[in-house]
């Protein structure tokens, strides 16, 4: 074969490559070399393809090293089979906008989920981009709990599904919800799976209620009782924590078939009952404030956090029907200590057993007064009244 046969089949080549090539067609291409401006494309001819900075992103202003590496096989779109100087001119973002809605409509029949960057928050939600299709996610479907600022959304990676496609209509519409229900799902089994009564975890405060704290533990939301919160008295939960704090919980009780979870919130450095000997003993006789009363008896707080029990048999030597009859909330008393249970954080009292001590004070003076042993003194005397008071 003669040097100018070879030539010929040569050219015969290069015409059969280039045309092949036609404007609109989509092909694969492999990134050869990435610059400040332009992209250079392997597609498999004998000319290179040159992809524009504005042809790489529907999204605009994006460096190109941002988007594509050396090596990464991509869609691009033929604009051009000869720019004049012998490349192909090419648009991956043309590409992308066309391949796209088959992958979307893939992802949608598979239920698949994907990532995004949120753009921008408009009204009544937030967008992104798919290889530079516009989708939108509404504030309904950004979290299962409530969003107040979407702001707070810009710039986040979020993993989302889609629930609404229109290729006609260029209609994308997004759900993260449905990824953080699935995923709150998979924890609420783990955790009724591993998590017992006693258990200590962390928790996040998402309501409050009159009546006590729902507290997110990792994909279960427990209660924790107003009267669970503090070692002190509370009125309302905002007393102590309010929306969004992190805290440190225990479970004492779960109940799978009704989906409760009982939880306290309490910091145990500031239990008032570790050292409760420092400050109180059995026998001693103290003022408290009625705080609660019973069918049974009434409950006396004698400081922040320490409440004791009257037992109505230790309201009064009278028989009472119910404690309401000689005690009300708001109360001041005075209370003898019975019995102490820190381990418990229980503790007996009686008022009987003050009015009684007082009653025995009165006669003792009265008999001495009376009576007047010269060789008694009014100590002697109060010390046979009260002997069986400090037996204990």
């Amino acid at each position: 074969m003669t040097d100018q046969q070879d030539m010929s089949q040569f050219m015969d080549e290069i015409d059969k490559s280039m045309s092949r090539l036609e404007k609109g067609t989509i092909l694969k291409g492999t990134v050869m070399t990435v610059g400040d401006e332009d992209v250079v494309v392997n597609i498999g001819h004998m000319s290179d393809g040159v992809i524009s900075k504005n042809e790489l992103s529907a999204e605009g202003g994006v460096a190109p090293s941002s988007l594509v590496s050396e090596g990464d096989e991509i869609d691009v779109y033929i604009l051009k089979v000869d720019d004049g100087e012998g490349n192909v001119v090419l648009s991956k973002k043309r590409a992308d906008q066309i391949v796209v809605w088959d992958d979307l409509a893939k992802a949608l029949d598979a239920g698949k989920a994907f990532d995004v960057t949120v753009k921008e928050a408009v009204k009544g939600g937030v967008i992104a981009f798919i290889k530079g299709v516009r989708a939108f996610i509404p504030a309904s479907q950004l979290s299962v709990a409530f969003v107040e600022d979407l702001s707070e959304f810009v710039g986040q990676t979020l993993s989302v599904k889609i629930i609404e496609l229109n290729h006609e209509k260029k209609n994308v519409v997004l759900s993260h919800k449905e990824i953080e229900q699935a995923q709150r799902k998979e924890s609420q089994k783990k955790l009724w799976e591993t998590v017992l009564p006693g258990d200590v975890m962390k928790g996040e405060v998402k309501r409050l209620e009159k009546f006590g704290a729902f507290i997110d533990i990792g994909g279960l939301d427990g209660l924790a009782h107003v009267s669970q919160l503090s070692w002190k008295r509370v009125k309302h939960p905002s007393e102590v924590v309010s929306i969004g704090d992190q805290v440190d919980v225990e479970i004492l009780e779960m109940n799978k078939e009704k989906n409760r979870i009982s939880l306290k919130v309490l910091n145990v450095q500031d239990n008032p009952w570790d050292n409760i000997s420092a400050f109180h003993n059995v026998n001693d006789v103290v003022a408290g404030t009625v705080v609660r009363v019973a069918d049974f008896g009434a409950f006396v707080q004698l400081e922040s956090g320490v409440e004791g029990l009257v037992h109505i048999s230790e309201i009064s030597e009278e028989h009472i029907k119910h404690p309401k009859d000689v005690l009300q909330a708001g109360q001041a008393v005075e209370v003898r200590i019975l019995d102490i249970k820190p381990s418990d954080n229980r503790m007996s009292l009686s008022i009987k057993a003050v009015n009684d001590e007082a009653a025995a004070v009165q006669e003792a003076v009265e008999e001495f007064s009376n009576e007047g042993d010269a060789s008694a003194t009014l100590g002697d005397v109060l010390a046979d009244k009260f002997k069986d008071f400090f037996k204990e």
